[in-house]
């Protein structure tokens, strides 16, 4: 076992003389479960692979980067890492940050704004007759038209753009190790064209060769960019689609004389193929390319952490995790966590203190719909909101159960939750009990994100009310355990239906009436395939048709933000 090549000399060192697939990514080489970079090729090297990967490539020179393993037998591949590239470089006001959490030593630079198409474009010149594979989470968001708020406009599929063969959405525990076997006698594209999880372009005989009962015709992308309301009428179906236990239908959006056609997601992962996933044989180390070179960030910030679960049935309007992840959750066994947490203790910097025991959101684990026929037909964006779901099993137990175990690890001093905690999915205080005396190093983070009835209501987030009815909870908690630890609670200002009056009744609430001091706090940066980018965009809620308020003006998002830091 060892890191997967990322250059020719380490290839020859493993003996190899050709390679199946070249994987390109805009984050630092992190062979860890945590980043899709190690996930992906891994999963590829279990179907019998070679690969390599080139991690940050320089696409300002010659681009010998792109060349330097020549003609994969297969393919390449191309995700921009474990962000956006757009959300990685710019702040909510468009400045550009100094640092990249994915980069060693935090350095600012090493991948370029809308990576994956640019990556793509750089291939394309090189090996025009060579399949290219993107996905990864700015592939997978941006796999039909979406609102681009750097640009302030809206662009068109990225496999338009990038003139990408196919592309991987979501997840791809599942869809990765289908395209590796249907590769297994060489790239073979009509096969992949039939697998789920799969995008690409096609004319229209294809399209017109599909079965009519099992397509969606979104409006077209020039349609969309003349008429707003077409956009979000796309985005209802788009949701939708993406948010159903058995999806069936193919969507097929017309750009140009070209259509985009994107295959259903796959039903939920089993157990056994998310172990399969996390058990894989990786180093759970940056590659050592990167010694003297500083830490990176991300992976400080990862290393001692275990992720127990797949998705979110939280639909927040803000939050781009189901349309990627899905809604429906994928947990891992008990053992494969174990198993892990084991590793983890044996780790030479590892001083007895797991950081996190987490997820998407933190308290989902083994949670899901108590009649699984109900959920099937089931078409709500979220399970929490305007109120939980009757058929939503709530029990916390099995994770209470998981906590105690991971507890009893020998080595294992302290295992902290350090994922945000969903509170509206409590039905009572045991699990807040347990999390406070035996879970926290003192600080406890949660997301009201406002206090106002009609934009929570946007945001799909709970009322206000039940974030002070945990307030209460937690304080009293805290002072029968004499513990003086912290509710560390996240707000987001400028969010489409958010006035500055909104912004001066949560500062009054927040700050004065329960005299928090702000930490966590941010301005909307609306992202690509949300509800949220979609109203800023169009002014409108596309589910109601009625209108909201939308601040877009920096000055008028930087008076939103102020209220965070004082009474106005």
């Amino acid at each position: 076992m060892g890191f997967l090549p990322t250059t020719v000399k380490e290839m020859r060192q493993l003996g190899w003389d050709y390679v199946d697939i070249v994987l390109f990514t805009g984050d630092a080489y992190i062979d860890h479960p945590s980043f899709g970079t190690a996930v992906v090729s891994r999963l590829f090297e279990a179907e019998g692979l070679r690969v390599a990967v080139v991690p940050q490539p320089n696409w300002r020179d010659d681009l010998r980067d792109f060349k330097k393993f020549g003609t994969p037998r297969l393919c390449f591949c191309v995700s921009a890492g474990a962000m956006d590239s757009m959300v990685n470089h710019y702040t909510a006001n468009i400045r550009l940050r100094s640092n990249d959490a994915y980069t060693a030593g935090g350095a600012a630079g090493f991948r370029p704004d809308y990576t994956v198409i640019t990556y793509t474009k750089c291939l394309k010149k090189l090996f025009p007759t060579t399949p290219v594979l993107i996905g990864g989470i700015e592939a997978s968001l941006r796999r039909l038209t979406h609102y681009d708020y750097w640009q302030n406009r809206l662009m068109p599929s990225v496999l338009i753009d990038s003139g990408a063969d196919f592309l991987l959405y979501g997840m791809g525990e599942r869809t990765v190790r289908e395209v590796a076997r249907a590769m297994q006698g060489g790239f073979n594209a009509k096969k992949i064209r039939t697998l789920r999880q799969v995008g690409f372009v096609a004319d229209k005989k294809f399209v017109d060769s599909l079965d009519s009962q099992k397509v969606v015709h979104l409006n077209s992308y020039e349609k969309c960019c003349k008429d707003k309301k077409a956009f979000g009428e796309n985005f209802v179906i788009e949701e939708t689609e993406s948010n159903l236990l058995h999806a069936e239908k193919v969507i097929v959006e017309k750009t140009g004389d070209k259509y985009v056609v994107i295959n259903p997601m796959n039903s939920t992962l089993t157990t056994e193929e998310i172990d399969f996933a996390f058990d894989l044989p990786y180093m759970r180390a940056p590659h050592p390319r990167y010694n003297g070179r500083g830490e990176i960030p991300a992976w400080a910030m990862i290393r001692h952490s275990v992720n127990i679960h797949r998705g979110c049935f939280g639909g927040c309007s803000f939050c781009t995790i189901s349309a990627h992840q899905g809604k429906f959750i994928s947990s891992r066994s008990e053992e494969s966590i174990l198993r892990e947490v084991e590793k983890i203790v044996k780790m030479p910097d590892f001083h007895g203190t797991i950081s996190d025991i987490g997820g998407p959101s933190a308290n989902m684990y083994r949670l899901g719909g108590k009649d699984t026929t109900l959920c099937g037909k089931c078409r709500r964006p979220s399970c929490l909101h305007p109120k939980p779901c009757p058929n939503l099993n709530r029990n916390h137990q099995p994770l209470i159960e998981l906590y105690h175990k991971v507890r009893s690890v020998k080595g294992v001093k302290h295992a902290y939750i350090g994922s945000g905690i969903r509170y509206d999915l409590f039905e009572d205080n045991n699990y807040l009990r347990e999390v406070i005396l035996n879970h926290t190093s003192g600080r406890l983070k949660v997301a009201p994100e406002h206090t106002e009835d009609g934009v929570l209501k946007l945001m799909r987030k709970p009322s206000f009310t039940l974030f002070e009815a945990l307030n209460r909870d937690f304080n009293k908690i805290c002072r029968e355990n004499n513990l003086r630890y912290q509710l560390i609670p996240y707000f987001i200002s400028s969010h489409p239906g958010c006035h500055h009056k909104d912004m001066v009744a949560l500062s009054h609430k927040v700050l004065g009436k329960l005299h928090f001091t702000l930490e966590q706090v941010q301005d909307l940066t609306p992202t690509p395939m949300t509800l949220s980018s979609v109203m800023f965009y169009t002014g409108e809620n596309p589910y109601t048709k009625e209108k909201v308020y939308v601040a877009r003006s920096q000055e008028e998002k930087r008076r939103q933000k102020q209220c965070f830091f004082k009474l106005s």
